[in-house]
């Protein structure tokens, strides 16, 4: 006894996986043919006393009709599975014409049988249970096409007219829809599909022949009546028409597949494997004609999962083993997805057990796996970059050490929570300092004051609640934003409550622990603020915070609240920044003082620094010193910033009317390269003043960069782009100025007042000024000394090759209707200099 490749006995009778639809149909089928057969065979017939061929001849060439016509078959893959469209209803015209209506249903079953028994025998395989369902299906149509015949006619021997042509043409139709429905009945009990796309698909298929098989039934029957020995003229014309449907079918079916091959990998165009992978399965499974398609999914983790799909439209997927190396069926076609020598997965495709692929569909299922292959290759390559991507991210706003956000992403997302609250909801920060900290990492080690913070870090999370944001700011620092601060009438509540969770946090993180084999407690000094949604952002409320901070540890407490008497530029700053909203709405408080630069060679002006100068109405003349550093530190950068860039912007438009070429210069605070809106607005700016990017020079301090920022690059990229020129302004004053040049590419050095003013009695910061200059011409920038007071200090900086200053030596800042004036006037005395707004070969 022979067994299966899964060890089980072959299914001979092909019951097995059968669903039961399929059965009850097929035993239907099966037994309407056998009575029909039967029953027709009972019915009296009257042949012609002078028939030249008795009854049994006429029979037997009723079913040899039945059973050529069948095997003259062709067949075409469907969605649904295989098609087979045969001679049937030019055998069913013929038969009709020369065999008694009742014989045919019999005729039909054995010689259709007979057919179909062969077939199987030879080729398809098929088991008993198929075999009797298409005998039975061909049957039982036949036994029906019969009976609209006989209802319209008496076609047996009957003289050709268009009656009898009806009457035929009639039962024609009738055995193709009647085998047509129960052929795709079938597929649709079995696979779970609508009736619809298979029957369509068989009769879209069928159409051309039928018409050809009605018109060679209806020249056979009228060649009969005049002259049989006409017949011997067929075959030729019969074989050349079987050759144009199989040509026609054959093209019909190239055309629909590359059309669902440029479909299916299409389809295929997915950023990630379960795209893919959805994709690939549904597309072969139209594709191919399949019954099922697995795609088997190498991972990166060594892990395999596989996607399947049916006809039935069920797809799933799954964890499974690593696919086998065993040898797939005759039926299954199985293509390993590689890219280069990477296995990526596997493609396996399921066809119907009577239909096994054929060469054509072999190339096809190479061609779409290794379309398959680099998708789900590029897929998983993505999945990696998007998880690089996603790590970075992560680790440029979290704490390596603990997990906790960082400083910048504290002060980001705090900002963002801020703004979603209502102006007047308060909120309270908690800022926490470790103390004996350093005696830890200088008696323990670093690995354990490492696991100290760790486990700081640890026990504040496990006491933060919902909405809370949790970060560590650097060092033994941690800070604690709470959102979720009752809100009740009493003004004090908000701070009484914020102090309770403060000395709640210092209590818990006493409890003793153990910190590299030593028992230690935790003790922490907490700095606690209260303050309303609306009226500072995060960055004032840490400063307020690290101020309590410093007020516990000075009180030998835990926890101390913020105390405004204790911070003298608090209240004043606070009021500075609500005046400074009125002074921004007025436009005649705020003004520009306007600086030139000279060329120390010619004396001609080689650009203008715009100043901001505050007209307070009750405080009088302030300068950037008096408001500068809490506008940094307030909402209204960004205002205030457009501020001053459209007073300069304005100046530098009046200038290019009166024919003067030159740039201005702009100081931007280190918080607006945090914006990365900032491009869209200095450009916004340049078009509405119609003023050339490269005449506005932005002035960066080094120490702005330092933090090395995603954001601050692209946003000092953008300008770049743009044509904006960048100054570095205070250069050397920073800690790493050469680094910072390697990062930021900038079209001017500008060299901080304090080197300039001490230079003459100082070897080291004339040094630092002529290393300076030195590395500006190298790289091939600008350079421009500050705060020239002396004419001595200006001799130096010749004598050192500095080729531009700016100071009270030349000139003090003025106001912008007074400068126009002395620009002309310095132009005026040196027409031939030209000096270049970038440098030739600078980047």
């Amino acid at each position: 006894m022979t067994s299966g490749r899964d060890g089980k006995p072959p299914d001979r009778l092909g019951l097995r996986g059968t669903p039961t639809g399929v059965l009850l149909l097929t035993a239907a089928v099966g037994v309407t043919a056998l009575a029909a057969a039967v029953v027709g065979l009972t019915v009296p017939v009257s042949l012609p006393s002078d028939d030249a061929l008795p009854a049994p001849a006429r029979f037997g060439i009723a079913v040899a009709a039945f059973a050529v016509a069948q095997l003259a078959r062709l067949r075409f893959r469907t969605a649904a599975g295989m098609v087979s469209i045969t001679w049937g209803e030019a055998a069913l015209i013929v038969c009709l014409y020369l065999v008694p209506a009742g014989w045919l249903p019999a005729a039909a079953l054995l010689g259709a049988g007979t057919a179909w028994t062969a077939m199987s025998l030879l080729t398809d395989r098929r088991p008993a249970l198929e075999l009797v369902r298409i005998t039975g299906s061909l049957t039982a149509a036949t036994a029906l096409a019969v009976a609209i015949a006989s209802a319209l006619g008496r076609p047996l021997l009957a003289a050709p007219t268009p009656a009898l042509a009806l009457a035929l043409t009639a039962s024609s139709v009738t055995y193709l829809l009647t085998s047509g429905w129960l052929g795709g009945a079938t597929l649709a009990l079995r696979h779970g599909v609508p009736i619809g796309p298979p029957l369509l698909a068989a009769l879209r298929g069928k159409l051309l022949m039928f018409v050809g098989n009605v018109a060679v039934g209806l020249v056979v029957v009228t060649l009969l009546e005049l002259d049989a020995r006409w017949l011997l003229l067929l075959p030729p014309p019969l074989w050349l028409l079987q050759q144009t449907y199989r040509h026609r079918l054959r093209a019909d079916q190239e055309r629909r597949t590359w059309q669902a091959f440029a479909e299916a990998t299409a389809a295929l165009n997915q950023l990630d494997e379960r795209g893919v992978a959805t994709a690939a399965v549904s597309g072969a499974l139209t594709l191919f004609g399949a019954e099922l398609v697995d795609v088997n999914v190498a991972r990166g983790d060594g892990r395999w999962w596989r996607y399947r799909a049916d006809l039935g439209g069920q797809l799933r997927d799954r964890e499974v083993d690593p696919p086998g190396s065993t040898e797939p069926a005759e039926h299954e076609l199985v293509r390993p997805l590689t890219v280069g020598s990477v296995g990526v997965g596997e493609l396996r495709v399921h066809f119907a057990r009577s239909a096994p692929p054929s060469a054509r569909e072999r190339d096809a299922v190479a061609a779409f796996g290794d379309a398959l292959a680099a998708a789900l290759h590029d897929a998983a390559t993505h999945r990696e970059l998007r998880l690089v991507t996603e790590r970075s991210l992560y680790a440029a706003a979290h704490d390596q050490l603990t997990g906790l956000v960082n400083r910048a992403a504290m002060l980001d997302q705090g900002d963002q929570a801020l703004r979603q609250l209502a102006h007047d909801h308060p909120v309270a920060l908690l800022l926490l300092d470790i103390n004996q900290f350093k005696e830890v990492n200088d008696t323990l080690g670093h690995a354990a004051g490492d696991q100290l913070l760790r486990l700081t870090a640890n026990r504040l999370a496990a006491l933060a609640r919902p909405g809370d944001l949790l970060g560590r700011l650097g060092g033994d620092e941690f800070a604690l934003l709470l959102t979720a601060v009752p809100v009740v009438g009493d003004r004090a509540a908000p701070m009484a409550y914020a102090l309770r969770q403060a000395r709640e946090i210092a209590e818990r993180l006493a409890a003793p622990t153990e910190v590299a084999g030593v028992r230690m407690s935790v003790e922490v000094s907490v700095g606690v603020v209260v303050a309303d949604a609306g009226t500072a952002d995060l960055t004032e409320l840490l400063r307020r915070a690290d101020i309590a901070m410093y007020q516990a540890k000075e009180g030998g407490g835990s926890v101390a609240a913020y105390d405004s008497s204790r911070d003298a530029a608090s209240t004043d700053h606070l009021a500075l920044l609500a005046e400074l909203r009125e002074a921004l709405a007025a436009d005649d408080q705020l003004v520009l003082a306007l600086q030139p630069a000279v060329d120390l060679a010619t004396g001609a002006p080689t650009g203008v620094e715009a100043l901001i100068r505050w007209r307070h109405p009750r405080r009088g003349w302030l300068g950037p010193s008096d408001f500068i550093r809490p506008v940094e530190n307030s909402e209204q950068l960004g205002a205030f910033t457009r501020y001053v860039l459209d007073k300069a912007l304005a100046v530098a438009a009046d200038w290019a009317r009166e024919g003067l070429d030159l740039p201005i210069s702009v100081n931007l605070s280190a918080r607006s390269l945090l914006d990365p809106r900032l491009p869209a607005e200095i450009g916004e700016a340049l078009r509405r003043h119609q003023v050339p990017p490269r005449r506005l020079v932005l002035e960066i301090t080094e120490t702005v960069v330092m933090s090395e920022l995603e954001v601050i690059d692209e946003v000092l990229a953008t300008l770049r782009s743009m044509g904006v020129q960048l100054a570095v302004d205070d250069f050397g004053t920073g800690f790493s100025s050469l680094t910072f040049l390697t990062r930021i590419a900038v079209d001017e050095l500008k060299v901080d007042r304090s080197f300039v003013i001490r230079m003459a009695d100082s070897p080291e910061a004339a040094a630092i000024v002529r290393t300076t200059v030195g590395l500006a011409h190298e790289l091939g920038l600008r350079v421009v000394a500050e705060g020239v007071e002396t004419a001595e200090q200006r001799t130096a900086l010749a004598e050192l090759g500095c080729t531009a200053a700016q100071g009270y030596h030349f000139f003090k800042p003025m106001p912008a209707d007074k400068i126009n004036a002395v620009l002309g006037s310095l132009l005026d005395t040196a027409p031939g200099n030209v000096f270049p707004l970038r440098a030739d070969g600078a980047s």
